[in-house]
């Protein structure tokens, strides 16, 4: 039993100049986690110029076209200049061109499954403002179908000085069904959806 004790604090003085050294690096990477941007202004989308659509293909090569007209969202100016999207598409809205069928099948559980999964979000990264000016890469988080990924949208190259006002911008980003889980009808559409977004701003009412 005497010897056991002994042990105690031995160990102790052993283990503890190692947590020690250990300690700092593990609170360094911690605090160094980003702090969310304060926002200073946003504008949401103008209902008359806005259009949010989808695109996949058949095994057979045929377009399917669909349009997603119920959404909310806004681009927020944060304290530092920068901008951030974010995008909500309602599943439950989604219409596709010319067929009340797919329309149908597009809503039920075999794709968008807008009963359990009634949202597509996207919020970008903060990016600076010339973005839509210059066109490029807007990475961001999207969550669909109950799971969550960083996608890239390619931005347009604005043709009017001051885009989302004066003119539309536009953007378009491919996902993989697979990654989400939309697996339904692998026999008939390939893989990919494609995203294109047509996007004019108005000012938030303060």
């Amino acid at each position: 039993m005497v010897a056991v004790r002994e042990r105690r604090p031995r160990l102790a003085r052993f283990l503890l100049p190692c947590l020690l050294a250990i300690w700092p690096a593990w609170a360094q990477e911690t605090v160094a986690l980003p702090e969310p941007v304060p926002t200073t202004s946003s504008r949401t989308f103008d209902p008359h110029h806005t259009r949010f659509g989808f695109e996949l293909r058949t095994r057979w090569g045929q377009r399917v076209s669909g349009q997603f007209p119920q959404y909310e969202g806004e681009v927020s100016t944060l304290a530092d200049g920068r901008h951030r999207v974010r995008i909500v598409l309602r599943t439950g809205g989604v219409v596709v061109s010319g067929s009340d069928r797919y329309t149908a099948l597009a809503r039920g559980p075999n794709f968008f499954d807008a009963q359990h999964y009634p949202y597509i979000e996207f919020v970008s990264e903060p990016h600076p403002d010339t973005l839509v000016r210059t066109g490029g890469r807007m990475r961001g988080r999207l969550s669909m179908h109950g799971v969550t990924r960083m996608e890239t949208f390619m931005l347009s190259q604005a043709d009017c000085e001051r885009p989302g006002r004066d003119c539309d911008v536009l953007a378009t980003g491919s996902i993989s069904r697979e990654d989400y889980g939309l697996d339904g009808w692998q026999f008939a559409l390939a893989d990919r959806v494609r995203f294109m977004l047509r996007v004019r701003l108005v000012e938030t009412a303060q």
